[in-house]
């Protein structure tokens, strides 16, 4: 199960009212780093689907959210919980690091 692809008119709903941690990659096509994180980000969708929430915002598609959240290297990977930011990651950390991240939201 690929992750969900969060978009301006969608993101309140989907990440910010959830009642499950959302842990969200920032990430763009043209980004190495993002493309190595990407198989990682899909895998952890499907694994913890009823557990969290896994979701990708495209900073060239999505400007506006990526700026609101300071977003400014990428890849970018931020845990909300209740709507509020709780961890957020810089540069590709692996699976466990991502991992260790949804696990803080839980």
């Amino acid at each position: 199960m690929p992750a969900t692809h969060l978009k301006k008119d969608d993101f309140e709903q989907k990440a910010l009212k959830s009642d499950k941690p959302v842990l969200i990659d920032f990430f763009a096509e043209w980004c190495g780093p993002c493309k190595m994180a990407a198989p990682v980000i899909d895998e952890l969708a499907d694994e913890y689907k009823d557990k969290a929430v896994v979701a990708k915002v495209n900073v060239d598609e999505e400007q506006e959210i990526a700026s609101k959240y300071g977003v400014m290297s990428i890849p970018t990977v931020i845990l909300l919980k209740d709507g509020k930011e709780v961890d957020r990651q810089v540069g590709f950390i692996g699976k466990d690091g991502y991992e260790d991240m949804i696990k803080k939201g839980l």
